[in-house]
């Protein structure tokens, strides 16, 4: 079958290598693809989010199915338009796409579906929301409603820190018109965790569980990124735990908005506060999880066709999906400046000698390939991802294979891992 990758970071590699492994894949494309993909996609130079331009290329190449991995083509309804012209293409449709296309829309139904979560007060006015955040004070949690690749929820320490990120995401829009409501919020505390499933809109099939690091320096210090690493399985996340969230959360959610005439097919992602209390939602993903996904599919024993192509017809009742009990760790390398203003074009050196070291895999995402040299193009570079026989054993693994990797400015967070270590020794 010939496959269509959409994307361009480490998540699309992970997703693409997996896909790789299939006996029944003969090609897979990659739109637009980084500097690592070359060895197992055709990179195309079509931009994730130019769905006309996709569509175009998925029919004049005879693409049996085509993976979506960002969310922005999810919520500008990339699957509805495929579909609507005979192509198959894994990921939900529009409407059901607004679980992460708008964080009103999310809690909303949160609500609707009586889920576990924060208390929350939509704003349209800056002025408005400082007064809210003067009666509450903090701690408080300030979300642009829409898409902020992963950077619109912020936590601040102080009123001033409040309203200064209120200015910014509805004055100064620095998340352009994703700042134009946002969200006030309880804040949770506890452990997070990330859980995923499969479905077909009827039939709930859970992955492996995760924990994503989303600050920028060790012990969880620095301001929120798209996430530095993750590690797989979540020891917070009990097989107990887990039933209860598929029961509590997934089944209302997917039930849900069936019955209001949205079928959700694909991932489903939630964000996870594990409280006192329980096990709260903070969000909802509609996509592979970045860098979850890094430390997940290679967990994987179960062809991923045959999981999305069940998906995509409705038939994943008759998938049987199994997973290697190797835990797996993924540590981002990033570039200086991320997650602010960062420097590109710096040549990274070690690449072959990292993953030359046993069971390990270096995903790119923020790369470049010119004339068979590698160079940064991205914030986030490189997923430098290892499976064990435990999490320690994992852990020992990347980081042995990053002391390989060399850039200018290169960061990372050495304490990925760190937490289910201790939970488990």
């Amino acid at each position: 079958m010939r496959i269509l990758v959409i994307g361009s970071g480490g998540r699309e590699h992970a997703i693409a290598w997996k896909l790789s492994q299939s006996e029944k894949v003969g090609k897979i494309f990659c739109a637009p693809g980084n500097g690592g993909m070359k060895d197992i996609a055709e990179l195309v130079d079509i931009k994730a989010d130019d769905i006309l331009g996709l569509l175009r290329f998925a029919k004049k190449n005879n693409i049996d199915l085509t993976v979506v991995g960002p969310e922005k083509p999810l919520v500008k309804g990339i699957v509805d338009i495929f579909e609507e012209n005979g192509l198959k293409a894994f990921g939900p449709f529009k409407n059901v796409a607004m679980l992460e296309g708008s964080k009103v829309f999310s809690k909303n139904a949160m609500k609707r579906f009586n889920l576990a979560t924060s208390d929350f007060k939509v704003f349209g006015e800056a002025a408005e929301a400082k007064k809210y955040l003067n009666k509450i004070g903090v701690p408080i949690v300030i979300k642009a409603d829409g898409l902020a690749s992963g950077k619109g929820v912020i936590i601040p320490k102080t009123i001033i820190e409040g309203e200064k990120a209120i200015d910014d995401i509805m004055t100064k829009k620095i998340f352009g018109d994703s700042g134009s409501r946002i969200i006030l919020e309880g804040c949770l505390e506890g452990e997070e965790a990330s859980i995923l499933v499969f479905t077909d809109g009827k039939t709930i099939v859970p992955l492996k569980s995760s924990q994503d690091h989303k600050r920028i320096f060790d012990n969880d210090a620095g301001a929120n990124t798209g996430g530095m690493g993750a590690y797989s399985p979540a020891p917070v996340v009990t097989e107990l735990m887990l039933n209860e969230v598929i029961k509590n959360v997934f089944r209302p959610v997917i039930d849900g908005l069936r019955e209001e005439g949205g079928v959700y097919k694909g991932i489903l992602y939630a964000g996870l506060m594990i409280t006192k209390d329980g096990p709260m939602v903070l969000e909802f993903n509609v996509r592979f999880g970045e860098p979850e996904t890094q430390a997940i599919l290679p967990r994987l024993k179960t062809d991923p066709l045959d999981i999305m192509l069940a998906c995509v017809d409705g038939t994943l009742d008759n998938i049987n999906v199994k997973w290697d009990d190797s835990p797996c760790i993924s540590v981002v390398c990033a570039s200086k400046g991320y997650p602010d203003e960062y420097e590109k074009g710096k040549q990274i050196f070690g690449l072959e000698e990292a993953g030359k070291i046993k069971d390990v895999i270096v995903f790119h995402a923020g790369t470049k390939n010119e004339n068979g040299k590698i160079f940064t193009s991205g914030g986030r570079v490189l997923g430098v991802t290892a499976l064990g026989d435990d999490i320690k054993s994992a852990k020992a693994k990347a980081y042995s294979a990053i002391d390989c990797i060399k850039f200018e400015g290169m960061q990372y967070r050495k304490d990925i891992g760190a937490r289910a270590i201790n939970r488990t020794t």
